[in-house]
């Protein structure tokens, strides 16, 4: 079985690929955002369009910044998750079984 975090790293592990192809939903909502971007630049020149470019590329780094955080956080989620599963021992009340 291949390492599962070097799939990842090399990226033969992607996991926003799921929603893409099988959310038809998303799938649509592409569509309209693909074709309303394209609509606009034919339309658009001058200050209007180099705006409106700029506000795409922003848009795109702030959207890739936060699932950029989101997919770290479930990843410290998960970890806390394990930790707390298989390694933590407290718990939030005393067990009365137990002799003291």
């Amino acid at each position: 079985m291949p390492n599962f975090i070097e799939e990842l790293f090399y990226g033969n592990i992607d996991p926003q690929e799921r929603s893409i192809k099988k959310n038809r939903k998303v799938r649509r909502e592409m569509k309209i955002l693909s074709e309303n971007e394209d609509y606009l630049l034919k339309e658009l020149a001058g200050e209007p369009q180099k705006r409106f470019l700029e506000y795409v590329d922003a848009w795109g780094i702030v959207n890739g910044e936060s699932t950029l955080d989101s997919f770290i956080q479930g990843f410290k989620i998960g970890a806390r998750f394990a930790y707390d599963t298989f390694v933590s021992e407290e718990a939030p009340f005393e067990d009365l079984i137990k002799e003291k």
